[in-house]
């Protein structure tokens, strides 16, 4: 019989399980905050395009001169995906090796590659949320080039979606989608580890409930500025506070205090009344 805490020879031990995977997600966090940084420092670079109404345009939104569409939406897709990365990891982890642990715990062949199918299939819901935001983001963008009436509206238009998404932070189906993350960091003892299919699944099912809690922020985000990286940081540190804080419902709340606020500061400015 193996006497208890001695490893297996050839078989890694759960403390090098685990400091493996810690190093394997410290280098995709670390490779994904450096690629969103350089990004945000050459949207910064190419600064923005005045518009009617006094704000700036992003640049995120438009192609490159000589740039066709398809790439300028595969580059914004690529970096989308890579600043979610960013965002959305530290949150995502506790989830991660949650499904590690059973997977091993039960006997499962391959348990990194298993979790590893679980991100893959968590980020390509993300990827889709951005693939349909540019089409959208670039038809406004149009939009406000073509029309100085519909432009000048835009700020407060801003402030008012901010307002909204504020207010989604007490509704019943941002608690309801926070609980489902909430419990899968934690652990419910109801996973069923199987093949890269049944992970891939599972993975898709949390960033399904990964966007709906999170809609609300991310289109803050992106309304403020998704090449921001202060506003990155404040919208990743509040999903991950909500995700992992012992209180995260009245997280949630006290977060969705603040996005109101900014909304009702943006409706003020773009009202012409501050």
């Amino acid at each position: 019989m193996q006497p208890a805490g001695v490893e297996t020879p050839g078989r890694p031990g759960k403390g090098a399980s685990r400091y493996a995977f810690l190093g394997v997600s410290a280098l995709l966090f670390a490779a994904s905050a450096v690629g969103t940084v350089v990004w945000s420092a050459s949207m910064s670079a190419m600064g923005g395009m005045p518009v009617p109404g006094g704000w700036t345009m992003s640049m995120a939104w438009m192609p490159q001169p000589g740039q066709p569409w398809p790439v300028a939406a595969a580059s914004f897709l690529g970096m989308w995906v890579v600043m979610t990365m960013a965002m959305m990891l530290p949150s995502l982890l506790p989830a991660l090796w949650r499904y590690r642990e059973v997977v091993g715990r039960t006997g499962g062949a391959h348990p990194g590659l298993l979790a590893a199918s679980v991100g893959l299939g968590y980020f390509s819901v993300w990827t889709g949320f951005g693939a349909a935001a540019f089409p959208l983001g670039a038809a406004l963008a149009g939009m406000a080039m073509r029309r100085p009436d519909l432009a000048g509206a835009a700020p407060l238009t801003a402030g008012v979606v901010v307002l909204v998404a504020g207010c989604f932070q007490f509704t019943t189906a941002k608690a309801r989608h926070l609980a489902c993350c909430r419990e899968a960091a934690g652990g419910d003892g109801r996973l069923l580890p199987g093949g890269t299919g049944t992970a891939w699944r599972h993975g898709l099912r949390l960033g399904q409930h990964c966007v709906r809690c999170c809609a609300g922020l991310m289109v803050v985000l992106l309304v403020i500025g998704v090449t921001d990286l202060r506003a990155m940081a404040v919208v990743a540190a509040a999903i991950t506070a909500e995700r992992l804080a012992p209180a995260g419902e009245h997280v949630a709340h006290a977060v969705g205090v603040g996005v109101v606020g900014v909304g009702l500061f943006l409706i003020v400015r773009g009202a012409g009344l501050g």
